[in-house]
């Protein structure tokens, strides 16, 4: 690919001096293009076989961005194309973006209680950024969250049985596991129906390296736009804790090391409660400890249904690598079901 003439399409500042690769990212390729100008930029090849729409995601990411400057905040600024004005360029086979470089900031990959802490209150902020914002946005991954769709697949694989595997005895004993609380962690979708619950303009895709910081580790703004979207705040509260609080990784076999950090869940909490409480109805605030829940939930009927196919959707090392991350997460559900007391007890302590 010849990265210099894709550069070259968009209205970058100076001359080209060079362009390497950029970060370890598994979505999109990455580089950087050094410039003799007064700043480098970001090219970005985007990931069709995931965002498939291309102009809605762009549409997504520069209202976001562009309500966010208004406000007087640093974030992402992606240059136009020269030749159509648009922030992406296509040259017939790939999409291509380019935004300015960050200068002087840092991401970083630790999640302990203090850079939980960053992370809540960076997201709680990001998402009261955007609470306010004028634009419409689509869903640049349709569905992306939607328990009752999570659920409806498992019960079309379970039908189908296309591996054959059905039959196992722990197969049999999961299901009977989970299906006693599909209808609990499907309230989200009930509760946007009864128009008690509203959807937010959310990350969701929280993690800690999705975090620019300053040498002196302040917060300078939050990165990886590309799944911003309507979503419930569920999505960007719960899906942190699903990673950043389990005590082991998604797919480590040991189930009984699996448990539900609390230090974790506090220090994310009260960040993200710190800057959220600004537009957090009352109901958003008391299910918090349900997305704690739903997300590992989620993710075990995902993994579960995936095995039952045949393992079509992700990606596996050996032939029970998505029954290994079902226990995990299932594990997971249950240790964070245990301590939804304790979560509720730490929320009011903190509201107060």
């Amino acid at each position: 690919m010849d990265t210099l003439h894709i550069a070259q399409a968009f209205d970058i500042q100076g001359n080209i001096l060079d362009i390497k690769p950029l970060g370890n990212g598994l979505i999109n390729d990455t580089f950087k293009v050094v410039t003799d100008g007064p700043d480098d930029y970001v090219l970005q090849r985007i990931n069709t076989a995931i965002f498939k729409d291309v102009e809605l995601l762009q549409h997504n990411i520069e209202c976001a961005t562009a309500h966010i400057r208004s406000k007087g905040e640093l974030t992402l600024n992606f240059i136009p194309c020269k030749a159509t004005g648009k922030t992406y360029w296509t040259d017939g086979e790939s999409h291509w973006r380019v935004s300015v470089f960050i200068k002087d900031a840092f991401t970083y990959e630790t999640v302990n209680p203090e850079y939980s802490y960053y992370c809540g209150k960076a997201f709680g902020h990001f998402e009261a950024l955007l609470a306010d914002i004028p634009d419409t946005l689509g869903e640049t991954i349709p569905d992306f969250h939607n328990m009752e769709l999570r659920a409806r697949q498992l019960r079309e694989a379970v039908k189908a049985d296309a591996a054959g595997r059905m039959a196992q005895p722990e197969v049999q004993a999961i299901l009977k596991d989970l299906l006693p609380f599909g209808e609990e962690m499907c309230k989200a979708e009930r509760l946007y129906r009864e128009g008690v619950l509203p959807k937010r303009i959310c990350h969701c895709d929280t993690k800690v390296n999705n975090m620019m910081f300053d040498a002196s580790g302040n917060i300078l703004c939050v990165i990886d736009l590309d799944t911003l979207m309507p979503s419930f705040v569920f999505s960007d509260f719960g899906d942190f804790l699903r990673t950043a609080a389990n005590t082991v990784a998604e797919d480590d076999p040991a189930v009984e090391k699996v448990d539900f950090r609390m230090d974790i869940f506090e220090a994310f909490t009260k960040g993200y409660l710190e800057s959220a409480k600004v537009f957090l109805t009352p109901i958003e605030v008391e299910n918090l400890p349900y997305a704690a829940c739903l997300f590992p939930y989620m993710q075990a009927v995902r993994f579960f249904a995936d095995y039952i196919n045949g393992d079509t959707y992700y990606k596996i090392k050996y032939p029970e690598h998505n029954l290994v991350r079902t226990r995990n997460q299932v594990a997971l559900f249950h240790a964070a079901l245990q301590k939804v007391p304790a979560m509720k007890t730490f929320i009011a302590s903190v509201k107060e």
